[in-house]
This record gives C-alpha cells, structure tokens and sequence, in this order.
C-alpha cells in the first residue's frame, strides 16, 4: 500500500487513510467512533467514496460504535452506491460487531473478518 495519509481527530479516535497500488482506500479507524469523531469519519469515507474504485473500513482497533457512527457508514454506503464503487467492513470486534448486526448495518453492507478478505471479495 501506499499514498498514507492521516487525520488526528479527537483523542479518542485515529483515522488513517491508506491507497492500494489500484487506487482502492483502506480507511483505519482506531478508537471509539461516538459523536466526537463521527463528523471528521463522515468527511474521509466520502472523500474515499468520490475518489476510490473501492473503500475498506478497518475496524480491528475500534472498541466503541454508536449511532452517530452507523449514520456514518449508512451514508457512506449510500453515496458508493451513487457512484456505483464498493463499500466494505472489515474485521470488527465482538462489541462492534454485536452492534452492526443489532442494527442490521450488517445485511446492508458486506463486513468481512479480515482486511485482506474485504480486499479480495
């Protein structure tokens, strides 16, 4: 991977955007994606979705997801649908995960356990 680019947001959340050699974003998030951050989140999963074939949400080091967070991915979802690229989730953990599946997030958007799965689906 390639093309890093970082965003600190609030304490508690750390965005980094990455780029594949074929232009796919790989959006990491670490920390606790709650009203704090969701703006700043909402911001580069756009920017991804505008200007990537294909974006990949890591989850592997998000502890807390609210509602302000599924709004988030919802609408990021919605927009790589527009634009007819692709949108996945990828390896969150047992909270995050419970979380998606309560809301139903995860029949609306692929989530797949790796990074490199989501890559490859």
């Amino acid at each position: 991977m390639a093309d890093i680019e970082g965003a600190a947001v609030p304490e508690r959340l750390l965005i980094t955007r990455t780029t594949t050699g074929d232009g796919v974003s790989v959006v990491s998030i670490a920390g606790e994606v709650d009203l704090d951050g969701s703006s700043q989140l909402r911001d580069v999963l756009l920017s991804c979705v505008r200007t990537a074939p294909g974006t990949v949400v890591d989850f592997g080091e998000v502890a807390f997801l609210d509602s302000s967070g599924i709004n988030v991915l919802i609408s990021a979802h919605q927009a790589a649908e527009t634009r007819g690229v692709w949108f996945r989730l990828a390896a969150p953990r047992p909270a995050v995960e419970r979380v998606l599946r309560l809301v139903g997030v995860d029949t609306l958007i692929d989530c797949f356990p790796t990074v490199e799965q989501a890559l490859a689906a």
